[in-house]
């Protein structure tokens, strides 16, 4: 029998919880409830978790507070945020401290179920063993990534990169000179159909800019004014 996935449900408002909570039940899941961060934060470290779902605005330790303490001891079990704000950035900035997406309140089930499947999805790929994968580096010019380590490699520098910061760089890679779009970046990397402002795609574009290409001599993401980015070594 195949064993039950387990969330994690980190959420203050009692209504909210239980209608997650009965949700994923119906869905398969084995699902907790923690209803301040302290409560979350404890819950997560003594039992062991495939996601997290965790409000922004908790009483006690904050969200963002319970991720970072997450993020220090454990980072790959996958972390959702759900939040009321509707700014990118204040989404940005979690994102960037370990989550690996977010859910602005109020949300459709039927999109955050989407958004639980692919981190699951996501997660299982990275816990498959090494000797069960072929090693397979994707090279553009003095740049290397390889899928099965998720080593990224430039000049014999290694770079850190977030989980959705490797998966765009990946892709990108993936479609050497050919030019793409945000909205085919939002689908290919966020695994699902993105409701959100297309922006989000410049930010993490930067945020790759700034660790792989502004400290080498020759940039590889280009910007195509009106279109999208595309990977190549020459302008």
């Amino acid at each position: 029998m195949t064993q039950k996935q387990r969330i994690l449900i980190v959420e203050d408002e009692e209504k909210i919880a239980r209608v997650l909570e009965l949700e994923l039940t119906y869905e398969g899941y084995e699902t907790g409830k923690a209803f301040d961060g302290g409560m979350g934060l404890q819950k997560f470290q003594e039992e062991s978790w495939d996601l997290v779902l965790l409000d922004v605005m908790l009483p006690g330790l904050s969200g963002i507070e319970v991720l970072r303490r997450i993020r220090a001891g454990n980072e790959q079990t996958p972390v959702i945020l759900l939040t009321a704000k509707d700014s990118v950035e204040d989404k940005v900035s979690g994102l960037d401290l370990g989550a690996n997406d977010y859910v602005t309140k109020p949300f459709q089930i039927e999109e955050l179920l989407a958004r639980i499947r692919v981190a699951l999805r996501s997660n299982q790929s990275q816990d498959t063993p090494a000797h069960d994968r072929v090693e397979d580096w994707l090279i553009i010019g003095d740049l290397k990534l390889n899928e099965t380590t998720h080593e990224v490699i430039r000049s014999d520098d290694a770079i850190e990169l977030t989980p959705r910061e490797f998966e765009l760089l990946a892709y990108l890679m993936k479609h050497p000179r050919q030019v793409l779009n945000r909205e085919q970046l939002l689908n290919a990397v966020w695994g699902y159909d993105y409701y959100g402002d297309t922006n989000i795609v410049d930010v993490y574009i930067r945020y790759l800019r700034n660790k792989m290409d502004k400290p080498y001599e020759i940039p590889l993401i280009h910007t195509v004014r009106g279109v999208g980015y595309v990977m190549k070594e020459s302008k």
